[in-house]
């Protein structure tokens, strides 16, 4: 984008900001707009294989967490992918790791999530034990959820008690329901259609354990379904702060000063669809720059039919990469020198209007 704004406007001040909505790429984005460095640890994959993970060190001292470095989809081959048998203990061993370091701030991205275990692997990892109705410990799996009566958090991590979390999410789905996280992403996830009810009754019942126990309700809380209903326990059990990946790190990288000074804002993605409407970076940027007053271009890959209703949020105009009809193949091969030219000729449309 930036090449391409530099060859129509040469004198052109450019202050490119690196941005995510709390999936893939967040950490990597974070440090590059505020300074940091990465931390590795060895934790366990979803399937309990021991592998690297990473997180984030901002130079704030906030740790930046990315789920999936842990528990996501790319992690497990599709013929291994069994949700019945995968958690989400990587999670909770990475924050582990901080809270033993002494860090007590925590922005953590649960975007790109494999898991549907409602997140008792992560509280599992961090000293929680889950209980029948006996006493009896249960494995921190997902089908011993429907036989949850108790979450013992008498050896919960002692630091939690000191540590504020903010996670980022790019969906709002509830934890149950039809619209919940079992039902929308467990087919991804290798869910099959006859375990969908069984699946949503056990997180049903874990929200009435965190009901009775915190006095949290999270089975229609928006957002309490990402990342398999991870959200709910971050929210329900650990006291996490759930909010808009965008919104998040926004505020983190001084989005709002930094875009009031400039004339003229350049955001993108993969394609432009109605999961964009649904909070991920380009809406956010967008609404953000209304208010604003700066006028916001956006250049994709691709965009649907059915979302005009960025511009009335206060987009300027969308834009494809694409010089014509291109495969998927092509597109991705030629992606950058699209962008450079897309961007180039954008600019060029910006500069002309200015003269008038």
């Amino acid at each position: 984008m930036a090449s391409g704004v530099k060859k129509a406007a040469p004198d052109s001040i450019i202050d490119m900001l690196p941005i995510a909505d709390g999936g893939e790429g967040t950490m990597d984005c974070m440090i590059e707009a505020v300074g940091g460095h990465i931390v590795t640890v060895s934790i366990h994959d979803p399937l309990g294989n021991a592998r690297d993970a990473r997180y984030g060190l901002l130079v704030d001292g906030t740790v930046v967490i990315e789920a999936a470095e842990a528990n996501g989809l790319e992690l497990i081959e599709r013929d291994e992918r069994n949700p019945l048998l995968m958690n989400t203990v990587g999670v909770g061993e990475l924050i582990v790791h901080a809270l033993d370091a002494g860090h007590t701030s925590f922005i953590i991205g649960i975007g790109g999530s494999g898991t549907n275990d409602a997140g008792i692997g992560m509280l599992y990892a961090l000293g929680v034990r889950l209980l029948d109705v006996n006493g009896n410990e249960l494995e921190p799996l997902p089908l011993s959820l429907s036989q949850l009566f108790t979450l013992d958090c008498s050896q919960l991590h002692p630091n939690l008690r000191l540590t504020t979390m903010h996670i980022a999410t790019d969906v709002s789905n509830p934890l149950c329901g039809e619209q919940g996280a079992t039902a929308i992403f467990g087919p991804q996830k290798g869910v099959r259609s006859e375990w969908i009810d069984s699946l949503d009754q056990g997180f049903r019942q874990l929200s009435v354990v965190i009901d009775r126990q915190f006095g949290i309700s999270t089975a229609d809380m928006p957002g309490a379904g990402a990342a398999g209903g991870m959200g709910a326990a971050f929210v329900g059990v650990l006291g996490a702060k759930l909010g808009r990946g965008i919104d998040i790190i926004l505020e983190m990288t001084d989005f709002n000063r930094r875009a009031k000074a400039a004339d003229l804002i350049f955001t993108g993605e993969g394609k432009t669809d109605t999961q964009t409407l649904q909070g991920k970076a380009v809406y956010g940027v967008v609404v953000r720059a209304k208010t604003l007053g700066t006028p916001v271009i956006c250049v994709s890959g691709s965009y649907g039919s059915d979302v005009e209703d960025l511009y009335d949020m206060g987009l300027d105009a969308m834009l494809s990469i694409v010089p014509g009809p291109v495969s998927l193949e092509q597109s991705l091969l030629h992606a950058k020198a699209y962008i450079v030219q897309t961007c180039f000729q954008a600019m060029r449309i910006f500069l002309a209007g200015q003269r008038q």
